[in-house]
């Protein structure tokens, strides 16, 4: 290599600065070698030549993606693309709130960064200290810091309007002046509510804070004795230290008190202490050579996935210049590092924390690490740099996605590799889009051959070649790779957001009930402040001549100061006890959520955490749930469950789709659930025999087999005749050879094979043919090698071509033992059925479309696998063809998809498989049960919208009568097409629905929709893929989207990142003004988590960082329905009374005083003693109203969980209403009157009112009189208002009622009491008293007790029915039955809920044949088996969930069709019987059997596609006409 290579000067090494975050990628050798003019040693932009090493690509989601590669490619021809700055250029407001984090932040400049490489002048200081400042690693999720706690707590705290309220009153208290009695005294409730609240606060905040501190403390192995000049080595200002050794010296303090106590932290300090040890350990580098899992392998080019949909039209093949491009690309190799250049052999890979690592730290992470940071791929334990992640955490799929090293570092494995390494990166700014990112690496190479100047490399950076943060590697032994994003500024993080600060709904609108009452203690004071200033102001009343004068000296002055004793004296209107009071409520609450062993999982040992003590009335408003659907609704556990090969099906299951269909129908599921699980377990006993009869297969265990099928092993051994013995090897050979499994065998006795997959589909596939006795030992770079029936086997793969959403097929290609060239396709059962060769195989296409059919409608995935011989010539030309494609510059995804299309035809059928993605335990019962109380179900996943459909079936999220709604615009991959013409697509996609509904998407629509809590009629459903979302989610067409919605039963969002999930709830959060509730268990769900009112995490063996960010953590999706239905309910309306009632006994107690005003001039005298003062919250009304807001039941759970639609009102937020709050409130006011003008008359009017003729008409003793009735009121009232009448309630009342006699009795025996001694025994001994005492109760409570009986005889609600039918026993039953089984309680309560329940509801015939489908959407088998021709989409598009990767056969045609045989399937005969109970036979549907609709299945590639809007589910229901 010449000087020049190895020269650091940056002038020439470094390219000049670029227009946008990814414009490195796309520099050629006119931009990158441009000279420093300073140095005259420096070639010109001629002298050094710029070559292009090759990259795989990836189908992106967003248009942004293949636009900004375009670009690249676009430079690389000298060509400037205009649109690409254009489309940048547009306004941010057009896109979603993802697209203005990402998009737009093109705009800013990226990121550059240099490897043992001066920096650019421009880049430093004149320190030389580099001038860019990145994000630290570190993150936090907690909101507060040992420094910041005390005044940010307090901050928030005071949010609080009451609390600002009673914080002045506090002040007020302080000045004698306004009649405080003790300033210390008055401040113990305000300081009681504030360190409450601090304190659950503060332990909320320390369990996030550990979570913090664990992941920022994870190890990491990080490349030391480096010189990282893109950052200053030790750049922490004298602040952040000052933080740091606060933070450290409170933590320290803390684990120091904890390690005296507990013997778990004395352990853990000194784990601690021994990682630190072995961190300062350098491990040593390794290089492991693995065995290449890559797809193609007689040349350097990975097939790529294809983006357009098939089939297309008027592709473009490669030409001569992509060949040409082929041949050179063959003989040039890049490589970035400078052999030339000493090395000082101190670098070293040292164990270190996350949290110390920096932008351009080199990092090597070993397998199944997670993901420190965003990463560029350098190199991977495989020769080719193949490694593969799992994304969970990131999008919500638990398959292996694969990722390559960049081309050019390949080479480097050791730590003294990246000391010689020399390179330059060009990168984008952080943006939120997970799918995409653009960089490029730059370095400077020699070639033997060419000329002597060094020639200028540049290689694009795309998502493939990143590990993002939160991913776990896996299967690959270790990657070495490059920081380039930290902290808050990776994808993942920025996905997030901020930890909310929630409030509950009741907390937010007491706000303005507070306001109310203040505004009322206002006039209250004004009054006592102009009467007493007036009375003051008189001089012709014996005020002025027996009193000394006023306290303020003048009348004005006397009011001024009386205002202001006033709001002292009546500060109770504006009650601190509640907030006191609902603060204790809710942290019982929580704590009864916890120990509710109904929501314990014992498998994980979780029980239901409560980490937002605050927001538990919230639940039982919830009208909106937001679910993630892989590890939430479903297990993510595929299971292999039918198949049908050569005519002949397959398979015992009874699946939840099943179960559901027959439900609908009346079938007792219970019996015919056990009867048809008694038939399988006979069936796998069966099945294992004789698989072992055949071959006794070590890799066989009998809890691993879920294809339980005797008649096919019968098959498999002869008994039906060698041809269907032949056909079944076959398939289980094809099974085992065409996927990109992993074979891990772990250490266990009898042996064992697992199989890590990009799909668990595909692992499901390649289990069951292990199962069934061809097991896959492993691959290599060659091919498979297999164990068939206990013989060794390699097969030896040519070319694979992979698999991607929009082909919809995988395909393989393979030479044969006998020297033949077979090439093996599987995919959607549409996408095979439309080119298989024609007019063959009538009869087995018939029979197989009959039999995917049914499997579909059980709620299987199905694939069909077909199979085509090539000859030696076929695949010769194909191979010319396909390695121009790969090396093409220009539309190379289009021509390799031109060129896979035009092998993948005249295919040959062998048969499907059906595979069960299991869900959840009693997901689809909660989810019905959520639906029948009024609850919206949406799910956002970033699944495939195939996938996502086939789960809403089988959850009963959407039925076979349901017309799906699907909302897809096509993303232009040229990116010519500009914003406003996709939002008008858009805007006529949502008009022409809407038109359905009758609307037009107004604003009068949206008021009426706000209002309207109703659930809609279950006779839609829609669908939207993430790129479409993108553009509803714009401001003009947001409104008209909601509106939609609104109108569908159940909505799915596919392909969704996280920032559009949070975008999602937002907008339904705020369009209608409704309570959400978010769940996930990833860390893909936390946008979404956090913004909802609710979240929600599931805590498993994933998803840390849901449950981190969630206000609960569940560990099964089942659990939500109790937390919903029954805490939620039960929390909501206890607190929602609690609150009324504790308004009411305050009114009335603070107008008594007021009354008493009127009788001396409202000089704020005291009526009462002042220990009533006290006493009245604290001791006599306040344990009967927390009582009830903890424990009070109206219904039990178990009917709570029987009749869900009890949970509306919470839905429609009646149970705290404005109007209730002021029917309490004039309520007290009248018991107000009574109480003090009953006993005020009774003492005032009569000359005696004492047996031995002694008056009692001292101020404190009438406020004896007022006060004992006062509290027997109060506590009765709250009796009344309290639903569940046990013997703990009633005793809590009986002893605050004995309370205010005992405690006048001990206080007025005493001395102590001054002028109120001796007044107990003084005024029980009166009549009168006992007179009062009776009367008062009885005239203040005979209005409510009225109200409420002729409410609940005449005017009842929901739960008063329930109520009396529970009385009756009607409900007696759920005694007996399990509470995780659904009652059906119709009989005994649904007659009485006023909202009626939709989601069993059959709509009306409204369905209707169309003649012309878009053949991409119709099912691939002849038509329906139902009379009715509707169209289930899971049939025909859900088997593509699979990343299929074909391998070879045995066969070159499929065997003959076999005939029938008579014997016993029970599982294909009872879906058979329960589709023939709903219609005629199939026989007679005239289309089933015709040819017509076969020839347009085979015609759909050269027929023009309609794209029809709506799918059809197969309708279970008898015919229209019927």
């Amino acid at each position: 290599m010449s000087s020049a290579s190895t020269n650091p000067n940056p002038g020439f090494l470094a390219p000049p600065p670029t227009e946008g975050a990814g414009a490195g990628a796309g520099q050629t050798s006119g931009s990158n070698d441009a000279p420093d003019s300073s140095d005259p040693n420096q070639p010109g932009p001629a002298d050094a030549k710029t070559q292009r090493s090759r990259w795989p690509t990836r189908k992106m989601t967003l248009k942004s993606s293949s636009n900004k590669r375009l670009s690249i490619l676009g430079r690389a021809n000298k060509r400037h693309n205009g649109n690409e700055k254009n489309r940048l250029s547009g306004d941010p407001n057009n896109v979603n709130a993802e697209s203005q984090g990402s998009e737009a932040e093109e705009h800013s400049a990226g990121r550059k960064l240099y490897f043992n490489l001066d920096l650019p002048r421009e880049m430093v200081d004149e320190d030389g200290a580099p001038i860019q400042q990145y994000a630290r690693n570190k993150i936090r999720t907690a909101k507060y810091t040992p420094m910041s706690f005390v005044p940010k707590n307090l901050w928030f705290q005071f949010h609080n309007i009451a609390n600002i309220f009673f914080l002045f009153v506090v002040v007020l208290v302080f000045f004698p002046i306004f009649g405080g009695y003790n300033p210390g005294l008055n401040s113990v409730p305000l300081i009681a509510i504030i360190a409450i609240t601090a304190i659950k606060d503060a332990i909320e905040d320390y369990r996030r804070s550990n979570l913090d501190n664990e992941l920022n403390n994870a190890p990491v192995h990080r490349l030391r004795g480096f010189n990282n000049a893109n950052v200053q080595e030790d750049n922490v200002s004298a602040w952040r230290k000052f933080k740091k050794a606060n933070s450290a010296f409170f933590g320290s303090l803390w684990h120091a008190m904890q390690a005296i106590w507990s013997k778990k932290a004395r352990e853990d300090r000194e784990k601690q202490r021994l990682a630190r040890q072995e961190a300062e350990m350098p491990r040593r580098s390794i290089e492991t050579q693995r065995q290449s899992f890559m797809s193609t392998r007689d040349e350097d080019i990975q097939m790529t996935p294809v983006p357009s949909p098939m089939p297309r039209q008027n592709l473009e093949l490669p030409n001569e210049h992509d060949e040409r491009r082929a041949h050179q690309q063959k003989q040039l190799k890049g490589d970035v590092i400078n052999r030339e250049l000493p090395v000082k052999g101190s670098a070293r890979f040292h164990r270190d924390a996350w949290k110390d690592l920096r932008v351009g730290d080199y990092v090597r992470i070993y397998n199944d690490d997670e993901i420190p940071a965003d990463i560029v791929i350098l190199a991977t334990s495989d020769p080719e740099g193949a490694c593969y992640v799992e994304t969970k955490n990131l999008d919500g799929e638990t398959n292996l996605k694969f990722r390559s090293a960049l081309r050019c570092t390949r080479s480097m494995k050791h730590a003294r590799d990246a000391e010689r390494a020399q390179f330059w990166m060009d990168s984008e700014a952080p943006q939120a889009n997970l799918y995409k990112y653009n960089g490029a690496i730059n370095w400077q190479q020699k070639f033997d051959g060419f000329d002597s100047e060094p020639h200028n490399m540049v290689e694009p950076i795309t998502i493939d070649n990143m590990l993002l943060r939160g991913c776990n590697l896996r299967n690959t032994d270790w990657a070495l790779g490059i920081v380039m994003f930290t902290g808050h500024d990776t994808k993942i993080m920025i996905n997030s957001g901020i930890t909310p600060s929630k409030r509950a709904r009741i907390a937010r609108e007491l706000n303005y009930n507070v306001i109310w009452n203040f505004g009322i203690l206002v006039v209250m004071c004004l009054t006592a402040a102009i009467v007493n200033g007036t009375s003051w102001a008189r001089t012709d009343r014996s005020l002025s001549f027996f009193n000394f004068g006023s306290i303020g000296g003048s009348a004005p002055m006397t009011g001024f100061i009386t205002f202001w004793a006033a709001m002292i004296f009546f500060q109770n209107l504006v009650p601190i006890s509640l907030y006191i009071t609902l603060e204790i409520v809710r942290l019982l609450q929580a704590i009864f959520i916890y120990s509710d062993v109904e929501m314990y999982y014992a498998p994980l040992d979780q029980p239901c955490i409560p980490k937002s003590w605050n927001i538990s009335d919230d639940l039982g408003q919830i009208e909106y749930i937001f679910s993630d659907k892989t590890g939430t609704l479903t297990q993510n556990v595929m299971e292999f469950k039918k198949a049908t090969i050569n005519g002949q099906p397959y398979g015992e299951a009874y699946t939840e789709a099943q179960a559901g269909m027959q439900k609908r129908m009346g079938i007792d599921i219970e019996k015919e659930g056990e009867r048809a699980r008694a038939e399988i377990a006979a069936g796998k006993v069966r099945s294992l025999e004789g698989l072992r009869r055949i071959h006794d297969n070590p890799y066989l265990h009998d809890e691993d087999l879920t294809f339980i099928a005797p008649d096919f092993v019968a098959d498999l051994a002869g008994e039906s005749g060698p041809e269907q013995q032949a056909a079944n090897e076959h398939f289980m050979l094809c099974l085992a050879l065409c996927h990109t499994v992993i074979a891990e065998r772990p250490p266990s006795d009898p042996p064992k094979i697992v199989f890590k997959a990009q799909s668990p589909d595909e692992a499901a596939l390649v289990a069951t043919a292990r199962d069934m006795g061809f097991t896959v030992l492993g691959t290599s770079a060659e091919g498979v090698n297999l164990n068939v029936m206990g013989e060794e086997r390699h097969y030896p793969i040519m070319n694979t071509i992979e698999f991607n959403s929009s082909r919809k097929r995988m395909s393989i290609i393979l030479r044969m033992p006998d020297g033949r060239i077979l090439l093996i396709c599987k995919g959607a059962d549409s996408v095979i059925y439309s080119r298989l060769r024609r007019g063959e195989q009538t009869e087995l296409r018939r029979s197989t479309g009959e039999h995917l059919e049914m499997f579909a409608r059980e709620g299987l995935r199905t694939l069909c696998i077909a199979q085509r011989e090539l000859s030696e010539n076929q695949y010769s030309a194909w191979l010319e063809e396909h390695n121009a494609a790969a090396a093409a510059l220009d539309d190379r995804e289009e021509k390799l998809e031109a060129v896979a299309d035009r092998l993948e035809q005249d295919l040959t059928l062998l048969g499907g498989t059906a595979i069960e993605d299991r869900l959840q335990d009693g997901v689809p019962d909660t989810i019905a049960l959520l639906g029948q109380a009024g609850i919206k179900l949406w799910v956002l996943t970033g699944d495939k919208v195939e996938t996502a459909i086939n789960i809403g079936f089988s959850c009963n999220l959407l039925n076979n009568d349901m017309e799906l709604i699907h909302l897809k615009i096509e993303e232009d991959e040229t990116g010519d097409t500009p914003d406003d013409v996709f939002l008008t697509r858009v805007d006529e996609l949502l008009d022409t629905h809407l038109q359905t509904f009758g609307m037009t998407g107004s604003d009068e629509e949206l008021v009426k929709a706000r209002d309207n809590h109703e659930p809609p009629d279950a006779t839609h459903g829609l669908v939207i893929d993430g790129f479409t979302l993108k553009w509803v989610l714009h401001e003009s067409l947001k409104q008209k989207f909601l509106l939609l919605c609104k109108q569908c039963k159940s909505v799915l969002c596919c392909r969704v990142s996280p920032a559009q999930k949070a975008a999602v709830v937002s907008l339904v959060k705020n369009g209608f003004d409704v309570m959400t509730l978010s769940i996930g268990d990833g860390a893909n769900d936390v946008a979404m988590i956090q913004e909802a009112d609710v979240g929600v995490g599931i805590a498993g063996v994933e998803g840390r960082q849901a449950v981190m960010s969630s206000d609960y953590a569940i560990a099964q999706f089942r659990f939500l329905q109790r937390l919903v239905l029954v805490h939620g309910r039960w929390s909501y309306r206890r607190l929602a009374e609690s609150i009324s009632n504790f308004f009411y006994k305050n009114v009335i107690w603070t107008f008594a005083l007021f009354w008493y005003q009127i009788y001396c001039d409202f000089d704020i005298t005291y009526i009462f003693d002042y220990t009533y003062i006290l006493f009245f919250n604290l001791f006599y009304t306040s344990v009967p109203v927390a009582i009830m807001g903890v424990l009070d039941q109206d219904v039990s759970d178990k009917v709570s969980l029987a009749v869900p639609e009890l949970y509306r009102r919470g839905i429609e937020r009646r149970e705290w209403t404005q109007t209730k709050f002021w029917l309490y409130m004039v309520d007290g006011i009248y018991q107000s009157v009574m109480a003090f003008w009953i006993p005020y008359l009774t003492v005032v009017s009569t000359s005696f009112v004492t047996f031995n003729g002694q008056n009692i008409e001292d101020r404190t003793r009438l406020g004896a009189y007022i006060a004992h009735p006062i509290v027997l009121t109060i506590n009765m009232y709250i009796l009344i208002n309290t639903y569940r009448w046990d013997w703990f309630i009633v005793l809590c009342v009986v002893i605050s009622d004995a309370m205010i006699f005992l405690t006048t009795g001990i206080f007025t025996a005493q001395t102590s009491s001054g002028a109120f001694y001796g007044a107990g025994a003084q005024i029980y001994s009166q009549a009168s008293f006992w007179a009062v005492l009776f009367i008062v109760p009885v005239v203040c409570l005979f209005p409510r007790f009225a109200i409420k009986a002729l409410q609940k005889v005449y005017f009842p609600y929901d739960v008063d029915i329930i109520r009396e039918q529970e009385r009756q026993g009607k409900f007696a039953h759920l005694n007996q039955a399990p509470l995780d089984k659904e009652v059906d309680a119709t009989t005994a309560g649904r007659s009485s809920a006023r909202a009626s329940t939709s989601s069993d509801s059959e709509p009306k015939g409204k369905h209707m044949h169309y003649a012309s489908v878009d053949e991409d959407r119709r099912p691939i088998y002849p038509p329906s088996v139902a009379t009715r021709t509707t169209h289930n989409p899971r049939s025909q598009n859900g088997s593509d969930g699979t990343n299929y990767t074909g391998h070879r056969m045995s066969l070159d045609l499929a065997p003959p069709i076999r005939p029938s045989f008579d014997r016993a399937r029970p599982s294909y005969d009872r879906i058979r019987a329960s589709m023939d109970r709903v219609r005629p036979s199939f026989e007679a549907s005239s289309d089933f059997t015709s040819a017509a609709r076969l020839s347009r299945i085979e015609s759909s590639q050269s027929a023009g596609h309609l794209f029809h809007r709506r799918f059809r589910g197969l309708s279970m229901s008898k015919s229209a006409n019927q």
